[in-house]
């Protein structure tokens, strides 16, 4: 199934980046670059394509090193200008790229999971992954900042979903049944919605 393409804004995305910093600037550059090289309806290489930029681009470090707080949500340009992020950060980024170019948000999950750490007697932290859906029954690809490929989630057994949530609702698990308004529930989700629209990725 092909989607209508569409873009960031790359004029909101621009003055955006500009307020942050040099490296939101090349970051913001180098995405806005990478989504234009691409054909935005090859579904699979689209994901490998956004999924791969921030797995390489961004460090992975706790949010209290980064921001010097417990928990934030970064918006993507944010994460692109410190050029670091927690689970959460890696899959916003992804999220809302994707989402700019034109993904249905029904096709995509921001999932909370139970990750195990170090194989079946390794810890279990918690950890926050990008659900694709190619279809509303399909079994969803994994994008996570844990490993590079793009696997369906039962080649993931390492991890368990808590909740699901996009711009759309908000799911016990990964199940079909809503659980009530991300916006109401999350309040760092109504944070990260109004500098995502600021960035150019939301209209």
């Amino acid at each position: 199934m092909v989607w209508a393409t569409s873009a960031p804004d790359a004029q909101r995305m621009a003055r955006a980046a500009q307020a942050l910093g040099a490296q939101a600037v090349a970051g913001s550059q180098a995405l806005m670059m990478l989504l234009g090289s691409l054909d935005l309806t090859d579904e699979r290489r689209l994901l490998a394509e956004v999924n791969g930029f921030f797995n390489r681009r961004v460090v992975f470090q706790d949010d209290v090193d980064v921001w010097g707080v417990v928990d934030h949500w970064a918006s993507p340009l944010e994460t692109l200008n410190k050029g670091a992020g927690d689970c959460e950060d890696f899959a916003l980024a992804k999220y809302f790229s994707l989402l700019s170019a034109g993904v249905p948000a029904e096709r995509m999950r921001l999932v909370y999971v139970r990750a195990r750490i170090g194989g079946v007697n390794g810890v279990s932290q918690a950890h926050m992954v990008l659900a694709y859906y190619a279809e509303p029954s399909a079994e969803p690809l994994i994008l996570d900042n844990l490993i590079d490929d793009i696997r369906p989630a039962s080649r993931r057994p390492d991890l368990t979903p808590v909740f699901s949530f996009n711009t759309q609702g908000l799911w016990q698990g990964v199940g079909t049944t809503l659980a009530g308004d991300p916006t109401a529930r999350l309040s760092r989700w109504r944070d990260v919605l109004t500098k995502a629209r600021q960035e150019g990725f939301l209209p």
